[in-house]
């Protein structure tokens, strides 16, 4: 005998449309998933580029503060200023300049070299030298 659509179950009638709007959600999930991954990457994106453009503004920076203090540490940059100031600063008496000999440390396995050092005499009272 031939069954109509009346005698069918509820479950029946409903399983294809239940099944469409589960589809539906789970591909919608996926584009709105696959649209703020692509989203996060383009925002990722432009804040490594402005971070970029900052370290390479901070590296000239760092550049010109170098050649700044290369240029106030210069001898002649250093008698001018002190010059200007007053200062009153000459070279030292060569009987107030020592000469030390520091060598090399011995594990190191290299020649033994040695480097002068020149230290000012600072006798505790002005005017007396060793």
């Amino acid at each position: 005998m031939a069954r109509n659509r009346k005698s069918q179950s509820a479950a029946i009638r409903f399983g294809p449309a239940l099944k469409a709007i589960v589809l539906c959600l789970v591909l919608g999930g996926f584009g709105i998933g696959y649209v703020w991954q692509k989203n996060q990457i383009w925002e990722l994106g432009q804040q490594i580029k402005q971070r970029e453009l900052k370290l390479e503004k901070l590296k000239r920076e760092n550049a010109g503060l170098v050649k700044n203090l290369n240029t106030m540490r210069s001898p002649p940059q250093l008698e001018r200023k002190i010059k200007e100031l007053n200062l009153g600063l000459v070279p030292p008496h060569p009987s107030q300049v020592w000469r030390l000999l520091e060598p090399l440390p011995e594990e190191s396995g290299l020649e033994l070299e040695s480097r002068d050092l020149v230290l000012e005499n600072r006798s505790p009272r002005p005017g007396l030298a060793p």
